[in-house]
């Protein structure tokens, strides 16, 4: 298959590490940046990750061309706003999201159609620590995406996995956008809540009790929505990370940034009344959040 035409929307850690990686593998890589940025924006990305330092060339626009895949690495909290660049979605072939959280499936479908929207999640510690210079730091990067994504995208993951990412093709939706979740919503929450990395909430008898807890109340509420899920994995996961590694959410609230919690906390919080499960630890953890994020305030009510 000939090289593919991909533009990032949302050029931070992971919209920055997936651009230089398809540009280092010789793809056609658009960045999508503000109008304002357009012309001081860095015209490659320098990406310090563990498959390599390297530099890559990209292009840059301020609008979303026409390509075969649009990669949407937003915040959660600016989905709505950055799709203001998106002007001709009839000339984008495919739509592949990696935010944090499962909702926005259903409103990308919605806007540009379900055949167009191809679910994906991405497992990974990576910064933009200045424009064009990336940091992954995990040492890890685990890249899934639906089945149906695998006759355009094929080839691309494969060559992604021969540069050091983990990449896979899921034909379950529900476990797919799940999977990530039972992983990331504890590990933030508690990160988050009590301002600590991951060793620092493991490495705490009353720390680790509440994220087993709240481990727990994800994967009852994930299992409800027909996810195939084990509390086990993530226990046995999560005991091989990195003891200093932190979440994102804990990076935006000790910067004073809008924290992802509706993406995040929302979806256990809504759906797991709506299955009658009782989720008491992972209310008190985005509650902690929600009081450290200077006077965020969100509703968590249960939507039928």
């Amino acid at each position: 298959m000939p090289a593919l035409r991909h533009a990032i929307l949302g050029v931070g850690g992971v919209g920055g590490l997936i651009g230089a990686s398809l540009a280092r593998l010789g793809d056609s890589v658009t960045l999508v940046v503000r109008r304002e940025s357009l012309d001081s924006y860095p015209e490659q990305l320098k990406l310090e990750s563990p498959f390599g330092n390297f530099e890559a060339p990209v292009a840059r626009s301020a609008e979303v061309p026409p390509v075969d895949v649009l990669w949407i690495a937003v915040k959660a909290t600016r989905l709505e706003e950055s799709l203001a660049s998106i002007t001709n979605p009839d000339k984008i072939t495919a739509i592949v999201p990696l935010l944090n959280g499962v909702d926005h499936i259903a409103f990308l479908r919605k806007r540009y159609g379900a055949e167009r929207v191809i679910a994906a999640t991405i497992a990974v510690e990576s910064e933009r620590i200045a424009p064009g210079r990336i940091v992954h730091r995990s040492p890890f990067a685990i890249l899934s995406l639906s089945s149906a994504g695998r006759p355009l995208l094929g080839d691309t993951l494969d060559q992604l996995h021969k540069i050091g990412f983990e990449c896979r093709f899921v034909d379950d939706e529900a476990t797919l956008m799940w999977t990530k979740l039972v992983f990331l919503a504890p590990f933030a929450l508690a990160t988050t809540a009590f301002d600590q990395p991951i060793g620092g909430v493991l490495g705490n008898p009353d720390r680790k009790s509440e994220w087993e807890s709240c481990v727990r109340e994800v994967c009852a509420v994930a299992a409800a929505e027909g996810a195939k899920v084990d509390a086990s994995v993530v226990f046995a996961g999560m005991s091989r990370a990195p003891s200093g590694m932190r979440s994102s959410m804990q990076k935006d609230v000790e910067r004073g940034n809008p924290p992802e919690l509706d993406a995040i906390a929302g979806p256990i919080l809504r759906c797991g009344p709506r299955h009658g499960i009782a989720v008491p630890t992972t209310e008190k953890l985005a509650a902690a959040v929600e009081q450290r994020s200077k006077g965020v305030s969100l509703d968590f009510s249960p939507q039928s």
